[in-house]
């Protein structure tokens, strides 16, 4: 085979049919190398909480004080102090910029710690939500579990009805001692028919 054949032939070799040609892909067990970034990295954390702090400022009266006296202060030095000390001449352009830049940092910034607060209370509402189920859930178990009590004590024996069911019986045995036996009617009388009282304020 000439070189020219050799060289056509490698050609039309496709690309799967050696390990060698075949294209690199990146391995599954393998972490990717680091890409290379051209914005600056920041922790999103930080730059929230540093927002909520000047959202946070920019919300109390000091700061609109501190910001009419730098105001009043800009513009009387602009207009009372000499020439050549002056650096925003009326219209006072330079001010109008420096408002309108707090302006466009102040906006986003408000926003940023208002989305962290939504996303404070959405958690807090799951958590309260999640810990009202638990307590619905709690007072039904308890709920059934008296009623199981109730329906336990309605079987028991008290006191009371023992009391009277023994009286019932006494009755009953007397009567049937009385009609067959008349001469042991006193001796079956030797029985008190009800409880002494000294046992009833022990029992209580």
């Amino acid at each position: 085979m000439t070189p020219e054949r050799e060289s056509g032939a490698r050609e039309r070799t496709p690309a799967g049919a050696t390990a060698t040609a075949r294209p690199r892909t990146p391995r599954l067990d393998q972490p990717r190398p680091p890409r290379r970034r051209f914005l600056p990295e920041w922790d999103p954390e930080a730059f929230g909480r540093l927002s909520e702090r000047i959202a946070r400022f920019l919300g109390t009266g000091r700061f609109i004080v501190w910001m009419t006296v730098v105001i009043i202060v800009w513009v009387l030095w602009n207009i009372f102090a000499p020439r050549d000390l002056r650096f925003d001449n009326y219209p006072f352009i330079f001010l109008t910029l420096m408002l309108s830049l707090q302006a466009s940092y102040a906006a986003p910034l408000i926003l940023l710690a208002q989305n962290r607060q939504d996303d404070r209370d959405r958690v807090n509402l799951e958590q309260d939500r999640k810990a009202s189920e638990r307590s619905i859930a709690d007072t039904e178990y308890l709920t059934r579990e008296i009623a199981s009590l109730r329906i336990g004590l309605g079987e028991v024996a008290t006191r009371d009805w023992i009391r009277s069911e023994l009286q019932d019986m006494v009755k009953e045995l007397e009567a049937r001692r009385d009609g067959h036996h008349p001469q042991q009617h006193s001796a079956f009388h030797a029985v008190p028919a009800e409880p002494p009282r000294g046992r009833d304020a022990d029992d209580r």
